[in-house]
């Protein structure tokens, strides 16, 4: 309740409330949940960072296409797959690590991992850590 109507108070108080002005030095980041299951053992495991654009585009792309599949979506501070792994934040070692620690070896029987396709070079590290672990 507002003792008077002002625009100029109601359009900022909007803002503020939408939330259309954010720091563009702190991305939007994903944390309500750092794994989505499947309803099968056997489904496939996808992985990508918690950059909030990221994690929906490919849990929307999931959905969409039907698919049962587990999405992995380790810390990795709410950057974008590249400035992660250029950071040193979003590395096979990291993603092993992240796998190990929520469990999820226990729940999957299938031991393949989609990672993006422009960090592709990881997937030799994650392979090796991943039978280093075992």
């Amino acid at each position: 309740m507002l003792p008077r109507f002002d625009a100029a108070q109601i359009a900022a108080l909007m803002t503020l409330r939408l939330n259309l002005y954010t720091d563009p030095q702190k991305p939007f980041r994903w944390s309500r949940k750092s794994m989505r299951s499947a309803t099968k053992t056997d489904s496939p495991v996808f992985v990508t960072t918690n950059f909030s654009l990221t994690y929906f585009i490919v849990s929307g792309e999931i959905e969409n296409c039907g698919l049962s599949a587990w999405l992995v979506v380790p810390e990795c501070e709410g950057m974008s797959v590249l400035t992660a792994w250029a950071a040193g934040k979003f590395s096979g070692a990291m993603i092993a690590k992240f796998i190990k620690g929520i469990g999820l070896e226990q729940q999957v029987t299938r031991r393949d991992i989609v990672i993006p396709g422009y960090v592709a070079q990881i997937s030799g590290e994650l392979e090796g850590t991943s039978r280093a672990g075992r």
